[in-house]
């Protein structure tokens, strides 16, 4: 039998699900996530939806060897998914255009009926971006640490006004700075884009809007450290 004990970034995940939530998992890959929240009885019930037959087929044979009721569906992001099937939507271990594209496709998550549990691989400052212009407001940001790495998981609801925000915020949003761990997370954060800068300048980049935007976050993230000190 497959364990079903989750790492700490769908830890930090399933920790955000709240209590007899319907849940709707995309991407799920082998339906850890749902599973383990039926098994401890902390949801009513789960979706699991993923692009890929196998995991899904993966996903089945879990659920029939813990006894788990969990409804699978194989489908590109929310294409399978009725509003009504759902009040709390999980979109992990993808990159922010990705999710992005994946919301796009299902308008009626910005009517805010929703809560949006979203964990970004990558473009996660895009990410913010795209929701913030798209109605989406970004509650709460948690930090959580795998291995070297760090991940944010954004808990988001639609039903706010559409607005552009300037690049501080896409990469330092406020819910990001309230977040328990948000300074070890800005020195992680500087320590890797400063690390792209040298690889760039060593790579003898000519391309100077590139440079000045790195440069510029790089600068952004030194201001915002600077202030959790």
């Amino acid at each position: 039998m497959e364990s079903l004990v989750l790492t700490p970034r769908l830890a930090g995940l399933a920790a955000l699900v709240p209590q007899h939530a319907r849940l709707a998992d995309i991407g799920t890959d082998h339906g850890k996530l749902p599973l383990s929240l039926l098994l401890s009885g902390r949801i009513a019930s789960a979706i699991g939806s993923d692009i890929g037959a196998g995991p899904l087929e993966h996903a089945a044979h879990n659920a029939a060897e813990h006894g788990v009721s969990l409804s699978l569906r194989l489908a590109p992001g929310l294409d399978a998914i009725r509003p009504e099937e759902c009040d709390t939507i999980s979109v992990a271990g993808m990159g922010g255009q990705t999710i992005a594209e994946i919301l796009a496709a299902a308008p009626w998550t910005a009517r805010g009926d929703h809560l949006l549990l979203l964990q970004p691989m990558t473009k996660i400052y895009e990410l913010r971006q795209w929701l913030w212009e798209h109605g989406y407001d970004i509650q709460q940001e948690t930090i959580c640490r795998e291995d070297r790495r760090r991940y944010v998981i954004l808990s988001v609801r639609g039903g706010a006004a559409c607005r552009s925000r300037a690049l501080a915020q896409c990469v330092c949003s406020p819910a990001l700075l309230r977040a328990e761990g948000a300074e070890d997370y800005l020195t992680w954060l500087l320590s890797r884009e400063r690390h792209v800068l040298d690889g760039m300048q060593q790579a003898n980049v000519t391309d100077a809007a590139q440079l000045t935007q790195q440069r510029r976050l790089i600068s952004v993230l030194e201001q915002a450290r600077e202030a959790l000190i």
